[in-house]
């Protein structure tokens, strides 16, 4: 039964995680996270009723939002007219590249401001002059992260080739 306790508690965090990162209803959130715990053995939609405490109408809704976002995909089984919901693969992939797309993005505007004080700098005081360290630390600290998560996201991929 610790497990259990466990398992719920682990539920509500990833939960509540991602209703604020992916901006997605609170039971939507819950289902993701118990298919995530439950495996590659997938989750039955009469399981997330039961686990979650939700109604058909309401697991069904939130189920095809995550289908239809790519969160989610689904199998089925010989002999079994169940689907069992597994995380989509490839959404740890899609995260990365938002996750790159938004760092590059800010690696860029640092870039920006740090050139535009660099011009400034020329044509001012040196007690006026701004302190650059903070964009260049920051652009390659950007450009690290980006290299090391693009090399998790190659690892990623041919793992699931």
């Amino acid at each position: 039964m610790i497990e259990d306790k466990k398992r719920c508690q682990l539920i509500e965090k990833l939960g509540v995680h991602f209703e604020q990162k992916e901006k997605i209803a609170p039971v939507a959130a819950r289902i993701k996270s118990y298919i995530i715990l439950n495996g590659k053995k997938g989750t039955t939609f009469e399981e997330l009723i039961e686990k979650l405490c939700a109604s058909k109408s309401t697991i069904s809704t939130h189920l095809t939002h995550l289908q239809g976002s790519n969160k989610i995909t689904y199998f089925t089984k010989i002999g079994d007219r169940k689907k069992y919901f597994i995380l989509n693969p490839d959404s740890i992939i899609q995260s990365i590249d938002e996750m790159i797309s938004t760092w590059t993005h800010q690696r860029d505007l640092h870039s920006e401001v740090k050139q535009f004080k660099e011009d400034m700098n020329h044509d001012l005081e040196e007690i006026e002059k701004f302190d650059l360290d903070f964009h260049s630390d920051y652009v390659e600290f950007l450009n690290q992260t980006i290299t090391s998560v693009l090399i998790l996201k190659e690892k990623l991929i041919n793992k699931n080739n």
